[in-house]
């Protein structure tokens, strides 16, 4: 059954998709919708506590620029100002082969990576963990979906 949404539901719904997206810059693609968006930040909540991720753009160039690459899902915040901070890493990615995509706002990947401060981007790397590796493939999976080039 499909589920009939109210007017004013659905503006609310478009409001508040549309405040996460205003600060977005225009380079921001691929922008990963609401629901990704929520498995991206769970996945980067599972990965904070196994130490199975590399936040921020200097430890990323290193990641990235190694001749042993750390391969995992490369997220970077949409929001990021000046754009000249982040606008080389999905570059970078592509190189290495590693998927990345966008989300909206860097203050929720902070949040998400259990920091006070906003962050800029992360590289979540698997882990042995069964729990952790099947919600890692699943995103895996839904980010290569979205960003065809890889």
């Amino acid at each position: 059954k499909v589920k009939k949404l109210s007017i004013a539901h659905m503006q609310k719904y478009i409001s508040k998709i549309n405040s996460l997206t205003d600060g977005v810059t225009c380079i921001a693609k691929p922008l990963a919708n609401e629901k990704l968006t929520g498995k991206l930040l769970k996945l980067v909540r599972k990965a904070s506590k196994r130490r199975a991720l590399h936040r921020g753009v200097k430890e990323i160039n290193k990641a990235l620029g190694r001749k042993k690459v750390d391969k995992g899902i490369l997220i970077i915040a949409g929001n990021v100002t000046p754009i000249d901070v982040v606008s080389h890493l999905p570059i970078l990615a592509e190189d290495v082969e590693v998927p990345y995509i966008f989300v909206p706002t860097k203050e929720h990947l902070g949040a998400a990576s259990s920091t006070r401060r906003p962050t800029s981007c992360i590289l979540v790397v698997p882990h042995e963990d069964q729990d952790y590796t099947e919600l890692y493939t699943k995103v895996l999976h839904s980010v290569e979906e979205v960003q065809p080039t890889l």
